[in-house]
């Protein structure tokens, strides 16, 4: 009776849009003590929630989020996507991540998770396995490794990207979590690693994020170095010597799949419509995308994963692209952003006039009108950081 109440469960997850269900029972991580390492190094950067006491010991014991759990369901939703035709080649177009060019997947899965949690209770009940179904859904909001919980349940390994990596469909997913409190046939746990002795994703990632296995054969990323963390978590200036290593990623980053010969080999475009591209994700203009106020901002990502990094953060992202391009036909939005009412965006603008700067050069076509914004800005500006960034543009830096 649970074998058929399982197989009919997977029908459910599919009828909802999962592409995989996986069940496993784990009772403590087997991850924490990498993880705690991982902490104790910074490799988590500005991400201060990840290691907080609570926090910490809920990931080590679900039971710290639900003490009478039995089960946990993880389930993948596929959101791969083609990238339009000349992107990410062309350097005036911005290159968002597959997984935000459609709508907010957190509220989307989370909502068919808890359809999926009312259709096991009320199976559950009408087939007499238990009086009821309690649970707790999870959409990368809470204190879960995911990707382990994803590896228990059997639906991948750790490539060492650190992306959860299915033999048959790659790594382009969302992982949802359903814990609930009956108890359900387990399926065999992913132990098997396909990555072999394959480097291409530590080789292809611009910024040397990736790290390659330690001693325990777990994937180490440093955060702080990925472009992921850079145009999204990081809340501040990003570091002068990773800006150039952006190119024209202005919202995550999918480098570390796209050369994954899985992914290459496997991945298929979602079906799904709320994960397919919206217009204004996909490779839009970053000279428009630099001139967005803030209601602007608002609704052209309204719906939309983009506005995690709200708009400082997003036209900081824009100002580094802009600057990677080296156009002189950046310059009039560029020099219009030194006004900008936030310093993130104002300090930004200036690196970014001072790498075209660099390439014409005051002589240069443009470059006098370049040097001259630079200037008039420098002699109103009150931030001291972005007074540094303004100086170190005029000197070519």
């Amino acid at each position: 009776m649970m074998e058929q109440l399982v197989r009919d469960l997977r029908k459910e997850g599919a009828r909802l849009g999962f592409q995989d269900l996986g069940i496993c029972t784990p009772r403590s991580s087997e991850h924490m003590g990498l993880f705690r390492e991982w902490i104790d190094r910074r490799f988590h950067g500005e991400m201060a929630y990840l290691a907080r006491p609570d926090s910490i010991a809920r990931r080590a014991n679900l039971r710290g989020t639900m003490e009478d759990f039995r089960s946990v369901v993880v389930v993948t939703q596929n959101y791969n996507q083609a990238d339009s035709p000349g992107v990410p080649g062309d350097p005036a177009r911005g290159v968002v991540a597959r997984y935000a060019r459609g709508q907010d997947y957190h509220e989307l899965l989370k909502r068919r998770l808890q359809e999926l949690l009312g259709w096991l209770n009320i199976e559950a009940k009408k087939r007499r396995l238990a009086g009821g179904v309690r649970g707790f859904a999870y959409v990368d909001t809470g204190p879960i490794l995911e990707r382990e919980l994803g590896q228990l349940a059997g639906l991948g390994w750790f490539g060492k990207n650190t992306m959860l990596i299915h033999p048959q469909k790659g790594s382009y997913s969302f992982l949802g979590v359903l814990l609930v409190d009956l108890r359900l046939p387990e399926d065999p746990r992913f132990d098997t690693d396909h990555c072999g002795t394959c480097e291409a994703c530590l080789e292809a990632c611009p910024t040397g994020a990736l790290l390659g296995r330690d001693q325990n054969g777990a994937p180490v990323m440093d955060a702080r170095r990925c472009i992921s963390y850079l145009t999204i978590e990081l809340k501040g200036p990003i570091p002068w010597e990773l800006r150039p290593s952006l190119g024209n990623r202005v919202f995550g980053c999918d480098i570390c799949q796209e050369v994954c010969p899985w992914n290459q080999r496997f991945a298929e475009p979602a079906s799904e419509p709320g994960y397919q591209g919206r217009p204004d994700t996909d490779g839009p203009s970053l000279v428009e995308l630099m001139a967005l106020s803030d209601d602007e901002f608002g609704v052209r990502f309204s719906g939309s994963p983009v506005k995690r990094a709200k708009r400082r953060g997003f036209l900081r992202n824009v100002a580094v692209a802009l600057g990677n391009w080296g156009s002189r036909d950046a310059v009039p939005a560029l020099a219009r952003a030194l006004d900008d009412p936030e310093p993130l965006v104002r300090g930004h603008a200036a690196w970014a006039l001072g790498q075209i700067l660099n390439r014409v050069g005051i002589p240069g076509d443009g470059g006098f009108e370049v040097a001259e914004a630079l200037l008039f800005r420098l002699h109103v500006e009150k931030d001291p950081w972005v007074e540094e960034e303004l100086e170190a543009a005029l000197r070519g830096e």
